[in-house]
């Protein structure tokens, strides 16, 4: 039953992501109310849904790692290595373009507001969303994997460490929030939420023997996918219940352009290292994606957390999640359409 309800979730994954995105839109009030902490039962510690939510994301990533098929990406490391630097130099290549382009125009604050969060977007980790795209576009799975992986466990020392080097292009406030932030994201959150979760996964994947491990990734790949469209919905809820009460159609297309003008960077320079590279077709499709495909749910529980008076910064990181998407799937699509030569007597 578990297997059948995943697979069945897994292949209209995208539609729901587009019904999440349309009942918050309509129906934001259940949403809005899962945003706020509530007080567990017969205690005073306080519940936050989207951090729990998250952790289940990363928990069942974890969880499925191939980690037998992990030693032969650390025997020949380069596509491993260079994504880490990739995902680290991105940020500092594009963002400062979109904040010279963003100051020509006449926001009041230069665009701060929307750069903080695409900053906060690229500086998460790679998303664990990617290996379903690798997949599919038959890429390197193991390469994708470590990506993830390395990514997620070194992020409470990477997060803080572009957060830092990207605040002084903010102004009006915005630059000592980022570092708030990224004080925040360098100590509990990165560690609760974020890597402890996942390593717990990973620590499942190598210790538990196969036959509980597979009736563990049964039960638990269905509730991760339902946690991730219930995360998708309490994000959405945030930025688009305001937006509907107050609309804004100036803010809707400059969130719009920012995040396609730094999703679209983000892919273009990953596909140039992979040809600079000379890597093989399925690996260099891994890196492309890799590169542009960062943990947009992150970043949104991060704002939530640190920002919930401006639920406006959700918009730019939730175009980002659909773009991503959609220019993953034109990788993959492009990928299937390649022909694969034929082998040689």
């Amino acid at each position: 039953m578990y297997t059948r309800a995943a697979s069945w979730l897994r292949h209209r994954l995208g539609r729901a992501v587009v019904l999440s995105y349309v009942l918050a839109l309509l129906l934001p009030g259940p949403g809005l109310w899962l945003r706020r902490p509530h007080p567990l039962p017969l205690t005073h510690l306080p519940l936050n849904t989207a951090p729990l939510l998250l952790s289940l994301v990363l928990f069942s990533a974890g969880l499925q790692v191939p980690v037998r098929a992990l030693g032969h990406l650390l025997r020949q490391p380069k596509a491993l290595l260079a994504g880490l630097v990739l995902h680290l130099a991105i940020p500092l290549a594009v963002v400062p373009l979109a904040a010279f382009l963003l100051r020509r125009t006449p926001d009041a604050d230069g665009g701060s507001g929307l750069l903080t969060a695409m900053i906060l977007v690229v500086a998460m980790p790679v998303a664990a969303g990617a290996t379903v795209w690798t997949d599919k576009g038959d890429g390197d799975q193991p390469t994708m994997v470590g990506l993830v992986l390395a990514s997620t466990l070194i992020s409470p020392l990477t997060i803080p460490l572009l957060l830092g080097a990207l605040a002084p292009l903010l102004s009006g406030g915005y630059a000592s929030t980022l570092a708030d932030t990224g004080r925040l994201a360098q100590g509990g959150f990165g560690l609760t939420t974020v890597v402890l979760p996942c390593a717990a996964g990973l620590l499942g994947a190598l210790a538990l023997p196969a036959s509980r491990l597979r009736r563990l990734h049964l039960a638990v790949t269905p509730l991760a996918l339902a946690g991730s469209l219930l995360l998708t919905y309490v994000n959405a809820s945030g930025a688009l219940g305001s937006a509907l009460t107050r609309p804004r159609p100036l803010l809707f297309a400059a969130a719009l352009a920012v995040a396609a003008l730094i999703c679209l960077l983000s892919f273009a320079v990953g596909r140039a290292a992979a040809h600079i590279l000379q890597l093989e077709a399925g690996t260099a499709s891994s890196l492309t994606l890799a590169c542009g495909m960062n943990n947009s749910s992150a970043s949104a529980v991060l704002i939530t957390t640190c920002l919930p008076d401006k639920p406006h910064l959700l918009l730019p990181v939730l175009a980002y999640g659909l773009l991503q998407k959609s220019a993953a799937s034109r990788i993959v699509s492009r990928l299937r359409r390649v022909p694969v030569p034929a082998a040689t007597p």
